[in-house]
This record gives structure tokens, C-alpha cells and sequence, in this order.
């Protein structure tokens, strides 16, 4: 059972999507108190997961609230048209979480450990956010039609600040009075292919740091006094996942050869952990992997997801327009 693997090594389901694939795989039939649906484009798959009651809940293993993932593989691959429309894509998928006036006070939240690289996606998007929140204060002469104040911080992580990150957010939150935190961050998947290539938008908040189970005070709401809206890639895998699969691959290519069908079928059901469990002791059966490109991947993705929030919360501006203020 899928879902007994993931408790078995303490992992988190980080992306609604892959929630949904494992409870249901392990059902059989759909989940009551949740709704699916999907939209097509042409560069990218987009997701909505709704989980609506506590029911749906304990079984998903996430709050209630909407859950939409952007599958867009070609992020991976040096095309600016390309990651363009998927920044507008995820900028409309984006606007219906935003209930804030025109007027209102925004703040972007970067997650993450700026010096390690997979992690470092939270403070690479803040890099390159359009924060406009001086302007207003400063030089409204430069303020477009159509812009809201936005004001940005990459708070860094409890081992470099000695400060617990939601600490340090909800101070800035008491100071500046903002309407909405949008918090950015880097999560796991349960598939290789979903690296660095699937966004989720999620009203749910976020918990730094549940995706390598190194969970930390959650971002919501509650802990906030303000909506919370999640933004997260998964920029690694669990090894425990990676092994998973191939021990699954390997026995489903042996099922396929006659000869070798008996020796499948005759192992135990719990070797696939026992093995898995041995392999990752010296890492207290605690490993992620990331891809060795992910330095040029989270630069990429991190410029993706800035635009489109941009355009979302500035509705008033262009792509163009975002380029010049940027600059």
C-alpha cells in the first residue's frame, strides 16, 4: 500500500495532486469530499483539487482548501516564449485567490535557505518580484495604473537566524498591515518527472519545511490573522521514493519474463522496505535527491513564478511593463 510506505519513512504528500493519485490508487474509487478538475493549454495541465470537508481531509493528509497545480515539463528547457505563457497562466490561475481591494498592501514572503540550492527557490523569486510598496511611499509619479503596493521579504531559516521563521513574518505582518501574504516555497514530490516542472497555488498556507520532515510553526490564517496563499515546486525527491520505484519497475519487468515469473511472485510483501531501509541507513533512512542542474532549474523557475505573480497582483501592467520595472 502506497500510503503505508509513505508513514513508514515519515514522508510528507507535499502536492495535493500526488495526494490524490496515492489515496485514490490505494481506494480504488474516488475520494468522498473531493473534486477534480482539469484544464488543457498548450504548453501546460493545470489541476484543480478541492478538498472540501474534514472527512476529505484526515484521508488527503492536507487542510481543506483549493489546491491547483501547473504541469508545465517545459520549464526544463531554454524557451523564453515558452515560460512567458506559462507566467500568464499562472497569473490567471492566481487572480482568483486574490480578495484584496485595488488599494490593498500585499506581502511576498521567500522561504527557504538562500545558500542551499534547492531550497534557495523562496529567495530567488523575491529577486525577482516587482515590489512596489516604496513607490507608493516615495515616488508616486512612477506608479502605473493598475498597480498594488507590494512589499517583499526572504526571512531566512531557523538555523542561520536563531529566529523561528513565522516569528520573524508576523512581526513584518503587525508592522506593515498587509491583506494578503503569498509565501513561496520549495516542497518535495513523490515523482522524479515532477521536479522542477509543476507549481501548486494552494489558499491553504504553508508548513516550512514539511516536505523533508523538518516541520517548523505553519503559515496560515490562523498563526497570521490574514488569508495565506502558498505558492511551491518540489525541487526534490525522497531516495526512499526513487528506490520504491525501481524495485516496482524491476518486479513488473520480471512478472513479464516467463521464466523468471515464480521468483517475483515468491518475495515477500515488505522486502521492497527492508531493502530500501538498509540501503538509506547511513542517512538514518533520510535522503533527498535533486537534479545537478537545479542551480540553472530554480533560476529559471524562480523568474517564472515572479512574473506571474506580478501580473496577477498588477493587473494594470504587461509583460513588458514587468521587464521595465523590474529593471
Amino acid at each position: 500500500m502506497l500510503l503505508d510506505f509513505w508513514r513508514d519513512f515519515g514522508l510528507n504528500l507535499d502536492l495535493a495532486l500526488e495526494a490524490h493519485e496515492v489515496v485514490r490508487g490505494d481506494t480504488g474509487q474516488e475520494i468522498p469530499g473531493v473534486e477534480v478538475k482539469k484544464e488543457g493549454y498548450e504548453h501546460t495541465e493545470v489541476t484543480i483539487v478541492k478538498i472540501l470537508d474534514k472527512a476529505a481531509e484526515v484521508m488527503m493528509g492536507k487542510p481543506c482548501g483549493v489546491y491547483i497545480t501547473i504541469e508545465a515539463p517545459l520549464i526544463k528547457e531554454n524557451n523564453p516564449s515558452v515560460h512567458t505563457n506559462i507566467s500568464e497562466i499562472l497569473a490567471k490561475q492566481f487572480k482568483q485567490f486574490i480578495k484584496v481591494p485595488d488599494y490593498g498592501n500585499i506581502l511576498l514572503i521567500g522561504l527557504g535557505n538562500r545558500y542551499a540550492t534547492p531550497d534557495a527557490l523562496g529567495s530567488k523569486v523575491i529577486e525577482s518580484s516587482l515590489v512596489t510598496r516604496h513607490l507608493f511611499n516615495y515616488a508616486p509619479g512612477e506608479v502605473k495604473k493598475g498597480m498594488r503596493s507590494v512589499s517583499a521579504l526572504s526571512p531566512g531559516v531557523l538555523g542561520l537566524t536563531g529566529i523561528e521563521t513565522a516569528e520573524i513574518i508576523k512581526g513584518v505582518v503587525e508592522k506593515t498591515n498587509p491583506q494578503m501574504v503569498i509565501v513561496i516555497d520549495s516542497l518535495a514530490a513523490r515523482s522524479v518527472a515532477r521536479i522542477v516542472s509543476t507549481i501548486q497555488i494552494a489558499d491553504t498556507g504553508i508548513t516550512p519545511g514539511s516536505g523533508i520532515g523538518n516541520q517548523r510553526v505553519g503559515l496560515n490564517q490562523e498563526t497570521l490573522g490574514v488569508p495565506v496563499i502558498a505558492i511551491g515546486v518540489p525541487t526534490v525527491v525522497h531516495a526512499a521514493v526513487i528506490c520504491q520505484d525501481t524495485i516496482e519497475a524491476l518486479l513488473a519487468h520480471l512478472k513479464s519474463k516467463a521464466n523468471l515469473y515464480q521468483l517475483s511472485s515468491n518475495l515477500q510483501p515488505n522486502f521492497s522496505r527492508e531493502v530500501i531501509m538498509k540501503v538509506l541507513a547511513p542517512f538514518g533512512g533520510n535522503l533527498t535527491v535533486t537534479p545537478k542542474e537545479i542551480d540553472t532549474l530554480i533560476n529559471r523557475t524562480a523568474r517564472i513564478i515572479a512574473q506571474g505573480i506580478s501580473l496577477a497582483l498588477h493587473p494594470g501592467l504587461q509583460p513588458e511593463d514587468y521587464n521595465y520595472y523590474l529593471h
